[in-house]
Protein backbone atom coordinates (compact mmCIF):
# COMPACT_ATOMS: atom_id res chain seq x y z
CA UNK A 1 0.00 0.00 0.00
CA UNK A 2 1.68 3.36 -1.49
CA UNK A 3 2.10 6.11 1.70
CA UNK A 4 -0.01 9.34 1.07
CA UNK A 5 1.97 12.31 0.16
CA UNK A 6 0.92 15.63 1.55
CA UNK A 7 -0.90 17.75 4.21
CA UNK A 8 -4.10 16.87 5.91
CA UNK A 9 -6.44 19.69 8.05
CA UNK A 10 -7.59 18.52 10.88
CA UNK A 11 -10.05 20.50 13.38
CA UNK A 12 -8.70 19.21 16.80
CA UNK A 13 -11.64 18.48 19.31
CA UNK A 14 -10.88 19.18 22.84
CA UNK A 15 -9.38 17.15 25.66
CA UNK A 16 -6.93 15.24 23.20
CA UNK A 17 -3.29 15.87 22.68
CA UNK A 18 -1.96 16.54 19.54
CA UNK A 19 -0.25 13.17 19.42
CA UNK A 20 -3.61 11.73 19.90
CA UNK A 21 -4.72 12.76 16.52
CA UNK A 22 -1.25 12.06 14.72
CA UNK A 23 -2.10 8.04 16.62
CA UNK A 24 -5.68 8.40 15.15
CA UNK A 25 -4.42 9.46 11.71
CA UNK A 26 -1.59 6.63 11.62
CA UNK A 27 -4.26 3.78 12.20
CA UNK A 28 -7.12 5.51 9.87
CA UNK A 29 -4.19 5.73 7.12
CA UNK A 30 -2.16 2.72 8.38
CA UNK A 31 0.64 4.69 7.75
CA UNK A 32 3.72 5.49 10.13
CA UNK A 33 4.99 8.58 8.14
CA UNK A 34 2.61 12.09 9.67
CA UNK A 35 4.11 14.47 11.77
CA UNK A 36 2.07 17.70 13.21
CA UNK A 37 2.97 21.32 12.94
CA UNK A 38 2.82 23.30 16.15
CA UNK A 39 1.52 21.79 19.36
CA UNK A 40 -2.10 22.28 20.41
CA UNK A 41 -2.49 21.95 23.97
CA UNK A 42 -5.25 19.33 25.31
CA UNK A 43 -7.76 22.20 26.19
CA UNK A 44 -7.33 24.04 22.85
CA UNK A 45 -9.30 23.12 19.77
CA UNK A 46 -9.03 24.22 15.60
CA UNK A 47 -6.45 23.94 13.26
CA UNK A 48 -3.75 20.80 13.07
CA UNK A 49 -1.94 20.65 10.51
CA UNK A 50 -0.84 16.71 9.74
CA UNK A 51 2.06 16.34 7.43
CA UNK A 52 1.91 12.77 5.60
CA UNK A 53 4.47 10.84 4.42
CA UNK A 54 7.38 13.37 1.69
CA UNK A 55 5.44 15.94 3.33
CA UNK A 56 6.74 15.86 6.72
CA UNK A 57 9.68 16.90 4.89
CA UNK A 58 8.28 20.63 4.66
CA UNK A 59 7.04 20.23 8.49
CA UNK A 60 9.72 22.81 9.27
CA UNK A 61 8.78 25.32 6.71
CA UNK A 62 4.84 24.83 7.99
CA UNK A 63 5.76 25.15 11.13
CA UNK A 64 7.38 28.44 10.99
CA UNK A 65 4.16 30.73 9.59
CA UNK A 66 2.09 33.04 11.36
CA UNK A 67 -0.99 31.69 13.49
CA UNK A 68 -4.29 33.20 14.26
CA UNK A 69 -5.98 32.11 17.53
CA UNK A 70 -9.55 33.25 19.53
CA UNK A 71 -9.28 32.62 22.71
CA UNK A 72 -10.87 34.28 25.77
CA UNK A 73 -9.15 35.02 29.36
CA UNK A 74 -10.71 34.79 32.83
CA UNK A 75 -9.88 37.96 35.00
CA UNK A 76 -8.63 37.13 38.61
CA UNK A 77 -7.56 34.22 38.88
CA UNK A 78 -3.74 32.92 38.32
CA UNK A 79 -3.12 29.29 37.64
CA UNK A 80 0.04 27.21 37.54
CA UNK A 81 -0.62 26.80 33.86
CA UNK A 82 -1.61 29.80 32.70
CA UNK A 83 -4.86 28.66 31.61
CA UNK A 84 -7.83 27.10 33.28
CA UNK A 85 -6.21 23.26 33.64
CA UNK A 86 -3.75 24.88 35.92
CA UNK A 87 -4.57 25.16 39.73
CA UNK A 88 -5.50 28.52 40.96
CA UNK A 89 -2.21 30.19 43.00
CA UNK A 90 -4.07 33.56 43.48
CA UNK A 91 -7.39 35.52 43.47
CA UNK A 92 -7.96 38.90 43.45
CA UNK A 93 -11.25 41.34 43.14
CA UNK A 94 -11.81 42.31 39.24
CA UNK A 95 -12.73 45.46 38.97
CA UNK A 96 -15.40 47.43 36.10
CA UNK A 97 -12.58 47.65 32.98
CA UNK A 98 -14.15 49.64 30.04
CA UNK A 99 -13.03 47.79 27.06
CA UNK A 100 -10.55 50.99 26.46
CA UNK A 101 -8.54 49.94 29.91
CA UNK A 102 -8.53 45.87 28.34
CA UNK A 103 -7.44 47.63 24.86
CA UNK A 104 -4.47 49.56 26.80
CA UNK A 105 -3.40 46.45 28.71
CA UNK A 106 -3.42 44.51 24.98
CA UNK A 107 -1.78 47.44 23.38
CA UNK A 108 1.35 46.42 25.39
CA UNK A 109 1.99 43.50 23.81
CA UNK A 110 1.56 43.96 20.03
CA UNK A 111 4.67 44.53 17.65
CA UNK A 112 7.87 42.88 18.83
CA UNK A 113 8.58 41.91 22.61
CA UNK A 114 10.14 39.10 24.67
CA UNK A 115 8.09 36.19 26.55
CA UNK A 116 9.27 33.86 28.62
CA UNK A 117 8.33 30.65 27.75
CA UNK A 118 5.96 29.04 30.34
CA UNK A 119 6.78 25.65 32.18
CA UNK A 120 3.95 23.75 30.34
CA UNK A 121 5.66 23.53 26.95
CA UNK A 122 6.57 21.40 24.62
CA UNK A 123 10.34 23.02 24.60
CA UNK A 124 13.42 20.79 25.51
CA UNK A 125 15.57 21.14 28.52
CA UNK A 126 18.47 18.96 28.60
CA UNK A 127 16.25 16.61 26.14
CA UNK A 128 13.73 16.89 28.41
CA UNK A 129 10.09 18.75 27.86
CA UNK A 130 8.98 21.35 30.23
CA UNK A 131 5.87 19.86 30.47
CA UNK A 132 7.24 16.67 32.00
CA UNK A 133 9.60 18.67 34.41
CA UNK A 134 6.06 20.87 35.60
CA UNK A 135 4.43 17.58 36.11
CA UNK A 136 7.52 16.59 38.83
CA UNK A 137 7.13 19.84 40.33
CA UNK A 138 10.06 21.67 39.13
CA UNK A 139 10.86 24.70 37.83
CA UNK A 140 13.83 25.45 35.40
CA UNK A 141 15.13 28.80 34.28
CA UNK A 142 13.59 29.53 30.22
CA UNK A 143 15.52 31.93 28.15
CA UNK A 144 12.91 34.49 26.55
CA UNK A 145 12.08 34.96 23.27
CA UNK A 146 11.94 37.30 20.80
CA UNK A 147 7.75 37.10 19.30
CA UNK A 148 5.38 39.24 17.01
CA UNK A 149 2.00 40.22 17.72
CA UNK A 150 0.45 41.75 13.78
CA UNK A 151 -2.68 42.35 15.07
CA UNK A 152 -5.68 41.81 17.78
CA UNK A 153 -8.87 42.17 18.49
CA UNK A 154 -10.97 42.83 21.68
CA UNK A 155 -14.24 40.88 21.34
CA UNK A 156 -17.25 40.85 23.98
CA UNK A 157 -16.26 41.60 27.71
CA UNK A 158 -18.23 40.05 30.16
CA UNK A 159 -16.27 40.44 33.09
CA UNK A 160 -14.27 38.41 34.35
CA UNK A 161 -14.23 37.39 31.38
CA UNK A 162 -13.44 38.83 27.53
CA UNK A 163 -12.95 37.17 24.51
CA UNK A 164 -10.20 38.02 21.91
CA UNK A 165 -8.29 37.50 18.50
CA UNK A 166 -4.76 37.44 17.79
CA UNK A 167 -2.81 37.02 14.68
CA UNK A 168 0.98 35.95 16.08
CA UNK A 169 4.52 35.08 14.89
CA UNK A 170 5.83 31.06 15.78
CA UNK A 171 6.73 30.39 19.16
CA UNK A 172 4.08 32.47 20.53
CA UNK A 173 2.27 31.57 23.66
CA UNK A 174 -1.51 32.60 23.91
CA UNK A 175 -1.54 31.15 27.51
CA UNK A 176 1.61 33.56 28.51
CA UNK A 177 -0.07 36.44 26.51
CA UNK A 178 -3.30 36.07 28.63
CA UNK A 179 -1.35 35.24 32.00
CA UNK A 180 0.68 39.27 30.95
CA UNK A 181 -2.86 40.73 29.89
CA UNK A 182 -4.17 39.71 33.82
CA UNK A 183 -1.14 40.95 35.10
CA UNK A 184 -0.95 44.15 33.21
CA UNK A 185 -4.35 45.13 34.44
CA UNK A 186 -3.10 44.42 37.97
CA UNK A 187 -5.40 41.60 39.07
CA UNK A 188 -4.12 38.44 37.26
CA UNK A 189 -5.67 36.15 34.59
CA UNK A 190 -5.74 32.82 32.99
CA UNK A 191 -6.49 31.46 29.28
CA UNK A 192 -10.17 30.34 29.60
CA UNK A 193 -10.84 28.91 26.18
CA UNK A 194 -8.33 28.96 22.80
CA UNK A 195 -8.46 28.15 19.11
CA UNK A 196 -6.41 27.75 15.99
CA UNK A 197 -8.18 29.43 13.01
CA UNK A 198 -5.35 30.00 10.94
CA UNK A 199 -1.56 28.92 9.94
CA UNK A 200 0.09 30.36 7.36
CA UNK A 201 -2.75 29.83 4.17
CA UNK A 202 -4.20 27.36 6.08
CA UNK A 203 -7.40 27.88 7.79
CA UNK A 204 -9.75 25.59 10.08
CA UNK A 205 -12.90 25.96 8.25
CA UNK A 206 -13.27 22.64 6.03
CA UNK A 207 -10.56 20.68 8.01
CA UNK A 208 -11.37 16.90 8.81
CA UNK A 209 -12.98 16.78 11.87
CA UNK A 210 -11.79 14.81 15.07
CA UNK A 211 -14.45 12.46 14.35
CA UNK A 212 -14.45 11.70 10.53
CA UNK A 213 -10.43 11.53 11.03
CA UNK A 214 -11.44 8.54 13.33
CA UNK A 215 -14.17 6.90 11.80
CA UNK A 216 -13.55 7.65 7.96
CA UNK A 217 -11.86 4.44 5.76
CA UNK A 218 -8.31 5.25 4.52
CA UNK A 219 -10.30 6.17 0.79
CA UNK A 220 -12.34 8.94 2.64
CA UNK A 221 -9.67 10.35 4.55
CA UNK A 222 -6.87 10.33 1.78
CA UNK A 223 -9.51 12.54 -0.30
CA UNK A 224 -9.75 15.24 1.60
CA UNK A 225 -5.45 15.39 1.92
CA UNK A 226 -3.70 18.06 0.20
CA UNK A 227 -1.03 17.20 -2.22
CA UNK A 228 2.25 18.74 -2.08
CA UNK A 229 1.61 20.98 -5.32
CA UNK A 230 -1.88 22.09 -3.74
CA UNK A 231 -0.12 23.13 -1.05
CA UNK A 232 2.68 25.04 -3.11
CA UNK A 233 0.08 26.34 -4.95
CA UNK A 234 -1.87 27.52 -1.57
CA UNK A 235 1.49 29.12 -0.30
CA UNK A 236 2.63 31.04 -3.39
CA UNK A 237 5.88 29.36 -3.47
Amino acid sequence: MDNIDGVLLVDKSPDMTSHDVVAVARRTLNQKEIGHCGTLDPMATGLLILTLGRGTKIQDLLMAEDKEYIGSVKLGEVTTTQDRQGEVTDTNAVKDFSEDEIRSAMDKFTGDFYQTPPMVSAIKKDGVPLYKLARQGKEVKRDPRLVHVYNYELGEVNLPEFSFRVVCSKGFYVRTYAHEIGAELGCGGHLSSLRRTKSGKFNADGAITFDELKHGSRESVAQRALSLADVSRLRGA
